[in-house]
């Protein structure tokens, strides 16, 4: 059933204008703010009577009024646009949408865990609106107001539901939006096994990496499934630890299950002001990690000169770290962190950064994605490849202790030389 969004345009800016009104009675009677919920349950009982308001007002003028259903999309589609993500929401609802790509108000893409691909209906009337409704994300999601505007022509957030949201304008034609879902929030090294990630081999092996407080690098392409791997082996970390992540937008999400770490600070990078002040690096964030007593650290993705500051950190007794990083094999990680030291204000040449790696990073695990056409077309993500480092001799050397088995998920190839530390961890051959 479509819903009349030219109506819940113009109600949610009905409803929005008396809750305003409301929020400044209270101010002026002294009384305290209202809580977050209390204001979603206040814009449920003005919905409520602006949609009664409007069905009187049709009978009044001889036309039929919205039966129970079109009333319920409506509530639903006001309900979205106020603290929701408007016309987005049904597609973040979705349980099967993996990724959604707009580019501009009436061309949206969305990618279905089945391995479709399908043009859905557009997310707002303009390209203008669609603007407006990403301003208004960025400013009421994450720790601190993001700009998008003309001098801020690129944003990157998190979405309530964890997904991660990237804008751009004004370098392309129309406004572009891309949203990769999470659609595994709470996940567990068994649930990927379950789904083929990983072998019951390298789960094991995997999980006692993690108990021996080794530093784990987690490799791959955009969208291969990094994040997922690297929440569920954090939840492989025990409660009693004190966890420090640190974020270019918040994404991991390991504070929202206090069962499973209650103890967690999560970081988020700050960007400049319009003056251009008030920014706080990745880079400032680690070290600032470092001086709040973290039993580990944790970071989200290494783009940039931060991963000298994280190196540093996990050969200063911060072991049991874990990162993701963009690359196109586990021997590739090596040459990008090279690369990006070579960005940082710390300038290291190449053989330093060797060393650095050397003597930081215990294993690179590779994730890989596939649509596997001989299944319909079903995307598959997979690890394939575990590399340790053993050392350095003017570059890192390291060996493939897990390699492509006959299905591309890796399989033990070559002896670990820490076998048997992680052997007190439940691993063995």
């Amino acid at each position: 059933m479509s819903t009349d969004h030219l109506l819940v345009k113009r109600f949610r800016q009905d409803v929005g204008d008396r809750l305003a009104q409301q929020r400044r009675l209270d101010q002026a009677s002294g009384l305290p703010p209202m809580t977050g919920e209390d204001e979603r349950q206040y814009a449920r009982a003005l919905i409520s009577r602006v949609l009664e308001e409007h069905a009187r007002g049709e009978i009044g003028a001889g036309r039929t009024p919205p039966d129970a259903r079109e009333e319920e999309a409506l509530a639903a589609g006001i309900h979205a646009a106020l603290f929701g993500v408007g016309r987005l929401q049904p597609l973040l609802d979705d349980a099967d949408v993996e990724n959604i790509d707009i580019n501009g108000a009436d061309r949206v893409f969305v990618s279905y865990a089945d391995g479709r691909e399908v043009m859905e209906e557009p997310v707002a009337d303009s390209d203008e609106e669609l603007v407006e409704l990403i301003q208004i994300l960025a400013a009421y999601s994450g720790l601190s107001s993001r700009p998008f505007d003309t001098a801020n022509p690129q944003l990157d957030l998190r979405l309530p539901d964890g997904s991660r949201l990237s804008a751009v304008m004004d370098v392309c034609v129309r406004p572009s939006v891309s949203i990769r879902r999470s659609r595994l929030g709470k996940v567990f090294v068994s649930d990927l096994v379950g789904n083929g990630t990983l072998t019951p081999d390298l789960a094991r092996f995997l999980a006692a990496a993690v108990a021996a407080r080794k530093n784990i690098m987690i490799a791959g392409s955009t969208n291969a499934g990094k994040t997922t791997l690297l929440r569920a082996l954090a939840n492989e970390i025990p409660p009693v630890e004190r966890l420090i992540t640190v974020e270019r937008a918040l994404e991991l999400g390991l504070d929202a299950f206090a069962e499973l770490h209650p103890n967690v600070v999560a970081f988020e990078q700050r960007l400049p002001n319009s003056e251009g002040q008030g920014e706080i690096s990745m880079a400032e964030l680690v070290r600032r990690s470092l001086r709040m007593n973290p039993s580990r650290v944790i970071v989200g993705e290494v783009l940039g000169d931060e991963i000298v500051t994280m190196l540093n950190a996990m050969t200063q007794g911060n072991d049991g770290s874990l990162s993701t990083i963009h690359a196109n094999s586990s021997m590739e990680v090596f040459n990008r962190i090279a690369t990006y030291a070579l960005q940082s204000e710390e300038r290291l040449p190449i053989e330093a950064t060797h060393m650095l790696i050397a003597g930081a990073i215990d294993f690179v695990v590779f994730v890989e994605k596939h649509n596997d056409y001989a299944r319909g077309g079903r995307l598959r993500r997979f690890v394939s490849s575990v590399r340790e480092v053993n050392g350095c001799d003017g570059r890192v050397l390291s060996s493939e202790v897990f390699a492509p088995g006959p299905d591309g998920v890796a399989a033990p190839y070559a002896p670990v030389a820490c076998a048997e530390e992680l052997a007190r961890y439940g691993w063995w051959m």
